[in-house]
């Protein structure tokens, strides 16, 4: 793999055929190779984002976000769109696995896949990971910390979810979960319920779960950063992908 890579806005269709924004990463190599769904965080399409977009393209893999709240505010700075979809209740469940599968759909269609994608999410992208995985024929799919794939949502909590207990026998490819011991969102508890869920549905995956490590440690520009637990986390990532989606 080498460095040079090409980065930009396009739009592809969506959900019910909507036509939404998102940013692509490609390394400039020819060749087949696997594409990566990257779903954003709570806080939004941000810088943020797109650099980890450009990571997978780095690392190899011809990558892509959707534009989650491009249709409550097309256009908007990342934090105006992102309390403009919060106000909302959120992303609908429905709503983001067509996004996904619209962008699964773009990198199949590019020459350069080998037809094998997956899909990683941090924080509220972390269950929306899940949830796509259990919906969407995806061949390998990340959770980074992703609240109430089990559990339940605090009573006022700022957004409509539920939990995927119920979808979780319906997982369709291998998946991978990395968090932090120090979490609240979800807690030790949740992922040990999670891998037992899991087990008892024969469903591959693989938990890693850091020391001195809360939410979002994986955000560089957060003071939950934890360098040890990002850096391994990125090791495992890049291992599970080159994996499941071929190098």
């Amino acid at each position: 793999m080498g460095d040079s890579l090409s980065a930009e806005t396009i739009r592809i269709s969506g959900h019910g055929g909507d036509e939404i924004e998102a940013y692509l990463a490609r390394p400039a190599e020819d060749g087949s190779r696997g594409g990566v769904v990257v779903i954003h965080h709570l806080p939004g399409y941000d810088r943020g984002t797109k650099e980890i977009v450009r990571r997978f393209a780095e690392l190899g893999f011809d990558a892509i976000c959707p534009n989650l709240y491009w249709r409550e505010a097309p256009g908007a700075a990342p934090d105006d769109a992102a309390a403009t979809a919060r106000a909302n209740g959120g992303v609908p469940d429905e709503r983001l696995i067509g996004d996904v599968a619209g962008a699964a759909a773009y990198l199949r269609s590019l020459p350069t896949s080998n037809g094998q994608v997956g899909v990683i999410g941090y924080c509220s992208g972390g269950r929306q990971s899940v949830l796509a995985a259990c919906n969407v024929d995806l061949d390998a799919a990340v959770d980074c910390y992703g609240a109430f794939v089990v559990g339940t949502p605090p009573e006022g909590f700022p957004i409509k979810v539920t939990n995927l207990v119920d979808q979780l026998p319906n997982l369709r490819c291998p998946l991978l979960g990395l968090f932090g011991k120090e979490d609240s969102y979800p807690t030790p508890e949740q992922v040990a319920e999670l891998d037992e869920i899991l087990t008892a549905h024969d469903k591959p995956h693989e938990f890693h779960s850091y020391d001195d490590a809360g939410h979002a440690f994986f955000s560089v520009d957060r003071p939950s950063y934890r360098v040890a637990a990002a850096n391994d986390g990125w090791e495992r990532i890049t291992a599970f992908y080159t994996t499941h989606l071929g190098g």
